[in-house]
């Protein structure tokens, strides 16, 4: 699992029937200081999560593993939204939006 900013929504008026009520937000992955890493992805959101919140998504097949259907093609999702967090370099850490 990996931390990420939600920093949008995506709007799809057709989607595969296994994804239908799955919001799909775009978020924007971070390194374990909140810096931005790499390009934002599409993932899809179990939790509820909103425009700049910090949150925990998986990747690959075990994105879709948080899905009501296990077999929807999801590449990355939300599975949870961080309040705050803690690492030996930064020590505690509230996260911005919460």
């Amino acid at each position: 699992m990996q931390t990420a900013k939600v920093i949008g929504t995506v709007v799809a008026t057709k989607k595969d029937k296994r994804l239908e009520g799955i919001r799909l937000m775009v978020i924007q992955p971070q390194n374990a200081a909140g810096k931005d890493e790499g390009t934002p992805i599409v993932a899809c959101d179990v939790v509820g999560s909103g425009i700049g919140e910090t949150v925990i998504y998986a990747k690959s097949k075990e994105g879709a593993f948080a899905l009501p259907d296990k077999n929807a093609c999801c590449d990355a999702a939300i599975t949870a939204i961080i309040d705050s967090f803690y690492t030996l370099e930064g020590g505690n850490r509230r996260v911005e939006g919460c």
